[in-house]
């Protein structure tokens, strides 16, 4: 494992994705339209796709550095039908297509690592690991373990600077959460997170399960504040699960937490273009990933907002 950069000195905003304007934009084919291919052009097909968004995943990594933009959200979508099964049940193309171009990818990565960027993926809300329904946490181990092979594929160090993020899963389900996490092949079990939700699994039902497994806990207050129908971002509760998020990073220097505001008020779950109401319980988080339509825009302001303060 190599040593990674130390935290900022002042708050670092994580940037999702993609942007509000053009410059980083991917591109997909849906599943019906890939296997109406036949064999020669789906792997054509494939191979413009990846490497194009490879390239464009390179140059996310330098349209954040030079902004200042120290975390970066990969894309879920990089690379279409990757997770197709690759044990000759399913189509093998993606696979050898990924394999393909290893090199590609060890260098957009290695341009992450290079300017000190933090990187994280959050697959997408399908994955329940801990579902009660058997082949639901087969394919959802499966897909996780997709993610974990892009972060691999492109050098990024199995460690909770590079987080796979997921949320609990299965409400009322947090004792066999916590079972399974030990038993996660490394490469995702050293880069999981887990964030608290809006409905099934609030920051009290969270927090045993990261302390019994020494998983981090990527705090979200405004998942908080609807899940406990808090007043607003200011609730004093919100500082106390700060610091007991905080508790669960090693190092705590590492500690992240998602920003987001609701478009008509707190209890909105709809993300607002920029952050109007950053809660004070995060003046001392190192690393705020901002969820706001608005992205760079976003991120921009809140980065203007902490020059003009300091």
């Amino acid at each position: 494992m190599t040593a990674s950069p130390p935290a900022p000195a002042g708050p670092a905003y994580g940037l999702v994705c993609l942007t509000a304007g053009p410059e980083i934009r991917f591109r997909t084919v849906t599943r019906t339209r890939y296997l109406a291919l036949e064999g020669a052009a789906r792997r054509d097909k494939l191979l413009d796709i990846y490497s194009s968004n490879i390239a464009k995943l390179r140059e996310a990594a330098d349209f954040c550095a030079a902004r200042g933009i120290r975390l970066y959200r990969l894309s879920s979508s990089l690379f279409p039908m990757l997770d197709l099964r690759h044990d000759g049940t399913e189509d093998q193309i993606s696979g050898e297509v990924f394999a393909h171009l290893a090199p590609q990818l060890r260098e957009a990565g290695a341009a992450f690592t290079a300017a000190g960027i933090r990187t994280l993926m959050h697959p997408e809300q399908f994955i329940v690991l801990n579902s009660e329904r058997p082949e639901v946490r087969e394919s959802s181990l499966h897909a996780l373990g997709v993610h974990a092979r892009v972060m691999d594929a492109l050098g990024l160090e199995r460690s909770h600077w590079n987080i796979l993020l997921l949320h609990g899963g299965k409400g009322g389900r947090g004792a066999e959460l916590a079972a399974l996490i030990p038993d996660l092949p490394d490469n995702i079990r050293l880069r999981l997170a887990l964030e608290n939700d809006e409905r099934a699994f609030g920051a009290a039902d969270l927090l045993p399960v990261c302390e019994a497994t020494g998983t981090p806990f990527v705090f979200d207050a405004h998942h908080q504040v609807v899940h406990e129908r808090l007043p607003g971002y200011e609730h004093p509760s919100l500082r106390e699960w700060v610091l007991r998020a905080r508790g669960t990073w090693q190092p705590p220097e590492w500690q992240m937490v998602h920003l987001s505001n609701g478009i008509d008020g707190p209890h909105d779950r709809r993300h607002s273009w920029l952050i109007t109401e950053l809660p004070s319980s995060y003046a001392d988080v190192p690393w705020i990933e901002v969820e706001a339509k608005g992205k760079e825009e976003a991120v921009a302001a809140l980065m203007g907002r902490e020059k003009r303060t300091n």
